[in-house]
């Protein structure tokens, strides 16, 4: 093997070890969906280092800890779905205050499977400008599927000052824009709302703290991260993630 056949190799199984020592941990901290997450990507990673190596002792090695990992990884995944059986599902993610890289499709596209075709979305704060455009882009990653979506469903309050005119008319072109692709959009408004979270039809429930609007203002027009959310510094909040068997209407 070359010397930089060797260091690529090495590479590889530095790699392997230290995402399936983090499965452990998370796997130790009941943090189980993110510890599946982490055990695939170390098994695949594994197995490239098998295919790669040509010394017999050490494919058995790794062959031996890939089936004691893949073993352990379904078991996780028979929990989960027991979990989410049971109604007892529930992931956190803590988004740290000025932290990147948490755009809408970080935090939903998971759970957007391509059953999904209906979706609800309870958000107080569907009001201002840039909070419009945070539904907007919402709505944007829901036409860009994997998911079938047909009718989204927004439950909001008025916008008390003179924005109301503003409200109502940047929902009626969202609206208009989402029947060009074939999705319904049903708004309705509430004085009494404070809850903030989403449903997809296929049992996922998301809550955010501070709903949709958990980005900072950009420092520009033209400045990193105006166009892409996962660019942009968020605020501090908590994102919970559960699973029921039943969607509730509004």
């Amino acid at each position: 093997m070359s010397r930089a056949g060797s260091d690529g190799h090495a590479a590889l199984e530095r790699a392997g070890a230290e995402t399936v020592k983090r499965a452990v941990q998370l796997d130790v901290a009941g943090r189980f969906q993110e510890s599946l997450v982490c055990y695939q990507e170390g098994i695949d990673l594994l197995l490239q280092v098998v295919k790669a190596t040509t010394d017999e002792a050490k494919k058995q090695r790794y062959r031996q800890k890939i089936s004691e990992y893949m073993t352990r990884a379904e078991d996780i995944k028979k929990h989960i779905e027991k979990e989410k059986q049971d109604g007892k599902y529930h992931k956190q993610i803590r988004i740290e205050e000025n932290a990147t890289g948490f755009g809408y499709e970080k935090i939903f596209q998971e759970y957007l499977t391509e059953i999904v075709s209906e979706v609800w979305v309870e958000d107080p704060y569907i009001r201002q400008v840039h909070q419009l455009y945070n539904f907007l882009r919402f709505c944007e990653m829901l036409v860009k599927g994997p998911c079938k979506v047909k009718t989204i469903h927004l439950l909001t309050s008025y916008d008390e000052g003179i924005g109301k005119s503003q409200q109502m008319t940047a929902l009626e072109e969202i609206k208009q824009s989402l029947s060009n692709y074939g999705v319904t959009l049903n708004i309705d408004f509430s004085s009494s709302i404070h809850d903030r979270e989403i449903r997809f039809n296929n049992g996922w429930m998301i809550k955010i703290g501070r709903g949709l609007d958990y980005f900072k203002k950009p420092q520009g027009r033209f400045s990193i991260g105006y166009c892409d959310f996962d660019l942009r510094p968020c605020h501090e909040t908590t994102v919970d993630v559960f699973h029921t068997k039943h969607t509730k209407k509004m």
